[in-house]
Formats: C-alpha cells, structure tokens, sequence
C-alpha cells in the first residue's frame, strides 16, 4: 500500500465549505490529515466534514469570519485544542460578489472596505495567528495563500477585487522571505476559471439572461479549452505542502490552463 503524503499531520483549509477549499480538504483527507475547515456557511461546513469523516479522516467544521480578528484567534486554538497542531494551511476564503462590477471611481468607500477585510486582511489574520503557531512548534510547515489571475493584473469593472488579489501575493511573497529560515514556507495559489459556485455567480452576475454565454466565452479564452475542476487546483496546493515542493517557497504557482501565458 502506497503510503499517504500527509499521514498523521493537520490542515487548516478556510472556505473549505465549497469549491477549490472543499477539494483541497477531500484531497488532504484522502492522504491521511486530520482536517480542520473553516467558512461562513454552518450547512455547508458540516456537510462537508461529514464527507471528510466518510473517507475515515478525522475532520472539524469551525464556523469562522475570517475577516474578524478574534474569530481567527479562536479558528486557530480550536483546531489545536482539537488536534495539538498544526501542519498545514490554505487560506482560500474569499468573495468576489462584494457590491456589483463598476468603474473604478464608481465604488464605494464601504465596498473598498469590504473588498480589503474579506480578500486581503482576512489572509493576513489568517497567516498572523498560522506563523505564530507554527513558530511555536518550531518544526516548520506550510502555508498556501489562494491569489487569482485578476490579481496579475488590471480587470476593468472588477479593479477592487483585483487589487485585493494582488495585495495577497505581495504578503504572500514577503512572509516567504521572513520566515523561511524557521522552516516554514509559504507560496500562492494563483488560479484561473474553476468550476465553483463563486466563477457560477460570476456568470450569472456578467451575463444573466444567458450565464452559459459568459462560460463559452471564458472556455474560448482558455487554450486547453475548457473549465478547470477544482480537485486540479486542489491537487497543485497538495504539491506545495508536500515535501515534493521543499525547496519551494515565495512562488506564485499560476494553474489557469493557459489563460494568462500569452503575457505573463
């Protein structure tokens, strides 16, 4: 029997109630972790760490803001007075529904707001109580920050979510830098188009007398032609948590089936 990556390890995973979270979860769960996921969503977490406890993981839902500072706090002692660790994170818990798409002067003061507290401060919370613990433990681990294609660049109607996004690879690759000779590495998840529920709204949201349109023009764009499924996303966080990614770290892994290579 081959032997499991993660075997006897911990992961948090927030916006693990859904979409690429929920696969990277199942993934972890799959390769031995005990699992630990984090969201708004009361129904849906515990839907899914139901379906981590089906694969035989032991597994937590823990209802969390992650925009909220001491809900973070409490995300992270709870996953070690259950578990006496932690190993892994990915922070993944993101909105891109924030307000409507508008011209950049368009916004408001409180939709900027939002678009900060719940893409950008929420991975810094995150990361700031993850380092801590794991400094702590002093062995080392790994954090995966979910970025985004926007976040390479400009997206007309789109310019808060795309700062935000942008803002998380900026942490993302600074903490790699100041934490690397305590073992911990830290890289971006950078994703193109999954099919989630978040990308489905989006499409509701961009064309919604026909959201298939808005998909065929997305799938157009994309030189493998298609949508990407979440468990090939969640397969590339399982890779920098690995001790295959050990050299690995301050990376922005981009994982768009091509979208983005024409000027990147």
């Amino acid at each position: 029997m081959t032997e499991r990556r993660f075997a006897g390890t911990v992961a948090l995973i927030t916006g693990g109630s859904s979409g690429i979270g929920r696969a990277a979860a199942l993934g972890f769960a799959r390769e031995g972790a005990m699992v630990v996921i984090a969201s708004r969503g009361a129904e849906r977490g515990e839907f899914v760490r139901r379906e981590l406890e089906a694969l035989g993981a032991e597994a937590d839902f823990i209802p969390t803001d992650v925009s909220q500072s001491g809900q973070v706090e409490q995300l992270i002692s709870r996953t070690i007075a259950r578990f006496g660790r932690l190993d892994y994170a990915f922070n993944n818990a993101a909105a891109v529904d924030v307000g409507v798409f508008k011209l950049s002067a368009d916004f408001s003061e409180e939709e900027f707001d939002r678009h900060i507290a719940i893409n950008l401060k929420s991975v810094w919370l995150c990361m700031k109580h993850e380092i801590r613990q794991l400094l702590d433990q002093g062995a080392g681990g790994a954090i995966v920050n979910t970025s985004s294609v926007n976040g390479l660049g400009g997206v007309p109607q789109n310019a808060l979510y795309a700062a935000s996004k942008a803002g998380v690879l900026g942490l993302t690759k600074s903490a790699a830098q100041e934490y690397a000779k305590q073992g911990i590495r830290i890289n971006g998840l950078v994703p193109g188009g999954f099919d989630t529920p978040m990308l489905r709204g989006v499409f509701e949201r961009v064309s919604p007398e026909d959201p298939l349109a808005a998909e065929t023009g997305l799938m157009q764009a994309v030189p493998l032609g298609r949508v990407g499924r979440p468990e090939e996303a969640a397969d590339a966080v399982l890779w920098l948590c690995s001790s295959a990614a050990s050299y690995v770290t301050g990376h922005s892994l981009i994982v768009d089936g091509g979208l983005t290579a024409a000027f990147r």
